[in-house]
């Protein structure tokens, strides 16, 4: 019985793989790369189109992501699923909602600290106006260009922010109960990578990477930000600027956007700044901000962001401009993990494509950096001997994700298993 049925079986792989082959040589070159570059468009297009959908369905999976190795551990020690399940949502709500509650609390002192500043802005507008006119400006155009920045105008702005607040708490109830499902169905995780491992092993391997790679690069970008933050708050609160929490989450949220993050947070405490003390106070807030927050985020921490995920400076830019321009301010957030993800499942999961990583990757490979890094995989799994091989194949992912292991390659070479 057994012979008969692997005779045809082994007599049929081989013609469905030439026709194929057949099939794939028979299409243009012009004409695979213009249906490609057309399904990108597409893609793009509907990603830009369902950018409120996509966008919080991202962020609370980055979320889950982080705060996985914490239910992991819980169910290690010994808690039933069900309480791991409550904990962490108990514990992920509260942050979001107390985040939230500073927000609005902040901006809503910030509205009743505008007014205060009348006199100085009406100030301000007439040395602007004298500063136009003197430079060749015509002083009729000069005025009315000057006039139109008013109390009225920035208390209409600081309404479109708290109106686009409202609509963020709109998103927040989304939000959350994305969150109760995922966290609720993240210990079946295990079992479904265990099944796709069956039939694509490379699959599993990079969706492994991108897991480790999102969590050290929220690591490494919370702790850079907590330091700026803090940092920042201190110098203001020296300086006298007003809401000084407000501008320190700022600070630790714009953090979370690569390169131009600083950028952001300090045009609101210099415009503070420049109506508390005028224009000495203004400059002194954007000397501080360019001295502590670009030697931080733009020097040091993009050196240690690239190491975390594997991206050069140039792909984090360029893709913190994608992203933002695809899913808006929560693009801009999360454009390292959508990178990641995107890079998991194009390139990461097929080893034909792993020369991609050479030209995206923070650095070229270092073969005895490798060889390092094998010799302790190599001392691990000599350590966990008595586990045997498959706890070798299991452990190895989580234990250093930047080299996966080199898995059975698909393709041609299928045809002989069967024999």
């Amino acid at each position: 019985m057994s012979t008969p049925t692997s005779a045809p079986g082994a007599g049929t792989d081989p013609p469905a793989d030439t026709s194929a082959t057949g099939a794939r040589a028979g299409i243009p070159r012009d004409l695979m790369l213009l249906l490609g570059a057309a399904a990108i468009v597409v893609i793009i297009a509907g990603l830009q189109a369902a950018a409120w959908l996509v966008a919080p369905i991202l962020l609370a999976l980055v979320i889950v992501i982080a705060v996985a190795p914490l239910q992991g551990w819980m169910r290690r020690v010994g808690f039933p699923a069900w309480s791991t399940v409550l904990a962490l949502v108990i514990v992920i709500f509260g942050i979001v909602i107390g985040l939230v509650g500073v927000l609005v609390a902040s901006v809503g002192r910030l509205v009743g600290l505008i007014p205060q500043y009348s006199q100085q802005i009406d100030a301000l507008t007439h040395s602007v106006t004298t500063a136009l006119a003197k430079v060749g400006f015509d002083p009729n155009q000069a005025r009315s260009a000057a006039s139109s920045i008013n109390v009225g105008q920035v208390l209409n702005a600081v309404g479109g922010v708290l109106s686009g607040l409202s609509g963020a708490l709109t998103s927040l109830v989304f939000i959350l109960a994305l969150l109760l499902f995922l966290i609720a169905e993240a210990g079946g995780a295990s079992r479904r990578l265990e099944a796709i491992g069956a039939d694509r092993p490379h699959m599993v391997d990079a969706l492994l990477s991108f897991a480790w790679g999102t969590r050290r690069y929220l690591v490494v970008t919370a702790v850079f930000g907590l330091i700026v933050a803090v940092l920042d708050s201190v110098a203001l609160a020296i300086m006298g600027i007003p809401l000084v929490i407000l501008w320190g989450l700022l600070s630790f949220i714009t953090n979370f956007i690569p390169n131009i993050g600083f950028i952001i947070g300090v045009i609101p405490p210099a415009l503070l700044g420049l109506l508390v003390g005028g224009w000495q106070l203004g400059l002194a807030v954007l000397i501080v901000y360019c001295i502590l927050n670009a030697i931080v985020q733009s020097l040091i921490q993009p050196h240690f962001t690239g190491d975390a995920v594997g991206l050069s400076t140039t792909i984090t830019f360029v893709a913190l401009l994608f992203w933002a321009w695809i899913l808006g301010g929560l693009g801009a957030l999360l454009a390292i993990p959508a990178t990641l993800l995107v890079k998991a499942v194009l390139v990461d999961c097929d080893p034909r494509a792993r020369w991609v990583d050479a030209l995206i990757g923070a650095a070229s490979p270092d073969p005895e950096k490798e060889a390092r890094r094998q010799k302790r995989r190599d001392a691990k799994a000599g350590a966990n001997g008595t586990d045997g091989a498959d706890g070798e194949a299991e452990a190895e992912p989580d234990t250093d994700p930047e080299v996966p292991p080199t898995p059975r390659r698909p393709g041609p070479p299928e045809a002989a298993q069967p024999v």
